[in-house]
């Protein structure tokens, strides 16, 4: 794609990633093809290729308005059309940026900035959300039925970590919302890890990836939380710590993309590419592992669905199943496994409407195969999904170590 100097930014570090992102697109327009929201609106300006042209013109100097920061808005992200993109455009890097400048140029409406502040406020600080999580289960009663399904039922953790120290050591992150939304996640990981002489072990000062700021616009806030997390966890692997270990897919994508986002950090350029190098997703750790120890006693048949950030962020797709069905697990085929569920971060709270209509799209594909449970890999995905159906959702990690047996 033909560019002209990005008067918006020029000579900015964001101008030139911007520019060259810019330049691999040869608008062929194979992403709408794979795009949620194009194929729901059927609007150009709502598929990858029209939000493209659209950041193009911001970028080059051209006003935005509203209806360019809809359009923005409407993206989740999935990042579907890299996957089907032939020329390797960077497009959720691309949308990033033109967010971030349509944001500083068109302000938006006291309500919507005062959620996504609160959203930002609440959501990254596991108290905060441990102490609103309550309140809203006190209350569910009297909310409207839409507001009753965002809020989902307690789910009780009754798991025992393991308590023998293993020469080999691994870091996990603990998560915002997932130690109170679903809480037995990471000691199942640690409970299957522990079997294989893996131990799990928490950087007390990490917390939040820093995803959810970043994708709302706040980067600052965001990189606040990423150099946290860098100097949390790089003592550990000077240790011998072997890797930094993801539970819940999309802190993963963000963490492995720390080394792009502080390329030209001269403090945090070296930390940063190593804490991305050493950051594996759960099943990119068992898939490395001799797994024969593992024999867990199996019934019933599980559908997975793939989130977005596992798929299409991390280009992990599969890497569940192999592991799942390399144990002897019996997965169902799920159509249109690429499309999104719907969930992507904050966008079923900010983007209602078209986040249901995916969901029941995603929830019609799982249910028609009549699986015993739904497998996911993102807390995320697993809440979203087990609001519109009555079929158990949980992480796969929690399904493999149910199965296995003392």
């Amino acid at each position: 794609m033909q560019t002209r100097t990005l008067t918006s930014l020029k000579n900015t570090e964001q101008a030139q990633k911007a520019e060259a992102i810019l330049r691999a697109c040869v608008h062929c327009g194979f992403c709408n093809a794979t795009c949620p929201t194009y194929q729901l609106l059927g609007d150009e300006r709502d598929g990858p290729r029209g939000r493209i042209y659209l950041i193009k013109q911001v970028l080059e100097g051209g006003a935005a308005g509203e209806e360019t920061r809809q359009h923005l808005d409407r993206c989740l992200t999935c990042r579907s059309c890299e996957t089907t993109c032939p020329s390797g455009v960077n497009y959720g890097r691309l949308l990033d940026i033109g967010r971030s400048v349509v944001e500083h140029q068109v302000r938006r409406p006291l309500p919507e900035r005062v959620k996504r502040l609160m959203l930002r406020s609440v959501l990254p600080y596991p108290q905060r959300f441990a102490l609103l999580f309550r309140c809203a289960q006190i209350f569910k009663p009297l909310l409207s039925a839409r507001l009753r399904g965002k809020i989902p039922a307690e789910r009780r953790n009754r798991l025992t970590e393991p308590l023998k120290i293993h020469n080999r050591k691994m870091l996990v992150l603990a998560g915002c919302v997932q130690p109170i939304l679903a809480p037995a996640i990471n000691k199942a990981a640690a409970r299957v890890l522990d079997r294989l002489g893996i131990s799990l072990l928490y950087a007390p000062a990490a917390g939040c990836c820093g995803a959810l700021s970043y994708h709302l616009t706040a980067q600052a806030d965001a990189l606040d939380f990423m150099r946290r997390n860098i100097d949390a966890w790089l003592p550990y692997l000077e240790q011998g710590v072997e890797a930094i270990v993801m539970t819940a897919s999309g802190c993963g994508l963000m963490v492995k993309e720390y080394a792009d986002i502080f390329k030209h950090d001269p403090f945090y350029v070296d930390k940063a590419q190593r804490i991305s190098a050493a950051t594996r997703d759960l099943a990119e750790v068992l898939a490395a592992e001799d797994l024969t120890a593992l024999k867990p006693e199996i019934s019933g048949t599980m559908a997975f669905q793939s989130p977005c950030t596992l798929q299409h962020g991390q280009r992990l797709g599969g890497a569940v199943e192999t592991v799942m069905r390399g144990l002897g697990f019996n997965l169902n085929t799920v159509a249109n496994p690429h499309m999104c569920c719907g969930s992507a971060g904050t966008y079923s709270l900010l983007q209602p409407e078209l986040s249901q209509r995916l969901l029941r799209d995603k929830v019609n594909a799982l249910e028609s195969l009549e699986p015993d449970v739904i497998a996911t890999a993102n807390t995320g995905c697993l809440t979203h999904i087990q609001s519109m159906t009555s079929i158990p959702v949980r992480h796969w990690i929690e399904i493999l170590d149910a199965a296995l047996k003392d």
